[in-house]
């Protein structure tokens, strides 16, 4: 039986982000960003969050640990508030402090269900457009 996922949020600052997503390209892991791109576009000092949603684990790649698919919110430096995925060790993500009240988790679940998605945000990006100009499914 699989570890159980923890139904939480977490909230990480630009720093421990950049070493979650140094990590998973560590191991390999096929959800992060790039960690270059992340230092170019994160807003330095915000908050970011991780919402654990599957239990990934690789039976093709047995040498890839197993793994928390969390989404995540990401501030970027324009302000905005983008979605993305990133696979997480549980050991790694279980040592990330638990400092949100129940509140704040459900806004930030709501607001990573309404949140426009990495990809979304650099087409906007490349098309010089916003997110007001941008038609929503």
């Amino acid at each position: 039986m699989p570890p159980t996922l923890p139904r939480t949020v977490r909230a990480v600052d630009t720093a421990q982000l950049l070493e979650l997503a140094q990590e998973a390209a560590m191991h390999g892991f096929s959800q992060r960003l790039p960690v270059d791109w992340l230092r170019e576009h994160l807003a330095a000092e915000a908050t970011h969050y991780l919402f654990p949603t599957l239990v990934q684990r690789l039976r093709h790649r047995p040498e890839v640990p197993l793994q928390w698919r969390c989404q995540q919110l990401l501030t970027v430096r324009t302000g905005e508030q983008i979605w993305g995925l990133l696979d997480v060790l549980p050991d790694t993500f279980d040592k990330i402090p638990e400092t949100l009240d129940t509140a704040s988790k459900k806004d930030i679940v709501s607001r990573i269900e309404h949140a426009v998605t990495v990809r979304e945000w650099v087409e906007w990006r490349a098309a010089d457009t916003g997110p007001e100009e941008m038609p929503r499914p």
